[in-house]
C-alpha cells in the first residue's frame, strides 16, 4: 500500500479538495490517471483528466500529462474543486447584475443580503438558486452538489463581485489559481477608529471556542489556517477610516476578523462587534448621527470592489470593478460631510 495522504483545504470556504499522496516504494510503473482513479474516492477518469488537463496534478511539483507512468517515491499533488455536498438546488427567477459574461465564465455583482448557496436556513433565495434558473448547463461535478459553478464564496451580508464558471474545465482551472492564491481580490470597507498607517494582518484563523458563528485570529497553528491581509488607507473620516483589503488568502469571515483583531472592527459589523459606537464624542448629536448611519446601512460595510484572474482559456489577465452599492456610498457620504460640518 502506498503512503498516502488526503488533505482538505479550507480555503473559499470548503470549495475545493486538496489531496497528497507518497507512492510506496513497491509501487510498479503506472499511468497516473489510472492510479489517481484507484486511489481516491469520487474521482472519475473524466474528473481526474480535468484536473491534469488544467495543471492542478503536480509530480514532484511538477505538471504532467496523463500518460506520465508513477513511479516509486513519487509525491503527488492533486486539486479538485469542490468536496462533497448534498444540498439539492431549485432553480428560481431571481434577478441578476451579470458584469461580464462569455461561453466559460461569468462575473456577478452579487447585492447585499444575498446568501451565495443554499444551506441550513437558507434553502431558497441565494445565489445559486439564480444561477440554476439563468444557466441550466453549469457544471455539477461529482462533489459539487449544491454549489453549480461556484469557485469562491463572499458573506450573506457583505457585496461585490463573484466569479461563476460555465463548465467543467473552467472550474477545474479556477480552482487552481484560487488555491496557488493568484486570484486578486480587492475589498473596500470602513473600519472604527483612526488606522494609523498601512499594513498586513496575519494569523491563523478558526472558530471562536466562544461563539461558533464568528472566527478568531489564533497564533497557534492547530487552531486554524493561515491567513495574510494586506490593508491601506483610503480616507480619513475621524472616527472610521475608509480602508482598501487585499486578500491573499480566502478564510471564513477573514478581513472581518482580522480587522477585529488589530481593534478596528468593520462599521456596523454585528458579529465582530462594529455595531456599537466605539469612537467618537459623547454628544448626543453624534449618537444620533452614527445610529442613522447604521440605519442607513444595515450590515457591515464591506464590498467586494475587484476581482482579477487569469481567463483559463484565452490566457490573458482580466480584471473587474464593481462600484459601491448605494448605502454604502450614502454611509460614506454622510460621514465626509459630517467632519467638514459635524452636527
Amino acid at each position: 500500500m502506498e503512503n498516502s495522504s488526503s488533505v482538505q483545504e479550507l480555503e473559499e470556504q470548503d470549495l475545493y479538495e486538496h489531496f497528497n499522496i507518497v507512492v510506496d516504494k513497491g509501487q510498479s510503473l503506472l499511468r497516473v490517471d489510472k492510479f489517481l482513479m484507484g486511489r481516491l474516492e469520487n474521482a472519475s477518469r473524466n474528473r481526474i483528466q480535468n484536473a491534469i488537463d488544467a495543471g492542478n496534478v503536480l509530480v514532484n511539483q511538477s505538471t504532467v500529462k496523463a500518460s506520465y507512468k508513477v513511479k516509486p517515491a513519487d509525491e503527488i499533488s492533486i486539486v479538485f474543486p469542490h468536496p462533497p455536498r448534498d444540498t439539492e438546488v431549485y432553480p428560481e427567477n431571481i434577478p441578476l447584475d451579470i458584469v461580464y459574461e462569455d461561453e466559460d465564465l461569468l462575473v456577478v455583482n452579487k447585492p447585499a443580503g444575498m446568501v451565495v448557496h443554499p444551506g441550513f436556513n437558507n434553502y431558497t433565495g441565494t445565489l445559486v438558486n439564480a444561477l440554476a434558473y439563468h444557466f441550466e448547463k453549469l457544471p455539477q461535478l461529482p462533489g459539487n452538489e449544491g454549489r453549480p459553478g461556484l469557485v469562491h464564496r463572499i458573506d450573506k451580508d457583505t457585496s461585490g463581485l463573484l466569479l461563476i464558471s460555465k463548465n467543467e474545465i473552467t472550474m477545474t482551472k479556477l480552482a487552481k489559481q484560487f488555491f496557488d492564491h493568484t486570484i486578486t481580490r480587492k475589498y473596500i470597507a470602513m473600519a472604527w477608529g483612526d488606522v494609523l498607517e498601512d499594513g498586513t494582518v496575519t494569523g491563523y484563523i478558526g472558530r471562536s471556542a466562544k461563539n461558533r458563528i464568528v472566527m478568531d485570529v489564533y497564533d497557534e497553528e492547530e487552531k486554524g489556517k493561515w491567513s495574510v491581509t494586506h490593508y491601506s488607507v483610503l480616507e480619513r473620516l475621524g472616527y472610521v477610516t475608509l480602508i482598501s483589503c487585499q486578500l491573499e488568502t480566502g478564510r471564513t469571515h477573514q478581513i472581518r476578523a482580522h480587522m477585529q483583531h488589530i481593534g478596528h472592527p468593520l462599521f456596523n459589523d454585528a458579529n465582530y462587534g462594529g455595531d456599537k459606537i466605539l469612537k467618537g464624542t459623547t454628544f448626543n448629536k453624534y449618537k444620533q448621527f452614527v445610529q442613522n448611519c447604521f440605519q442607513m446601512l444595515p450590515r457591515q460595510a464591506l464590498h467586494a470592489q475587484t476581482l482579477g484572474f487569469i481567463h483559463p482559456t484565452t490566457k490573458e489577465y482580466m480584471e473587474f470593478e464593481a462600484p459601491l452599492p448605494s448605502d454604502f456610498d450614502s454611509v460614506l457620504n454622510k460621514w465626509r460631510n459630517y467632519i467638514v460640518e459635524p452636527s
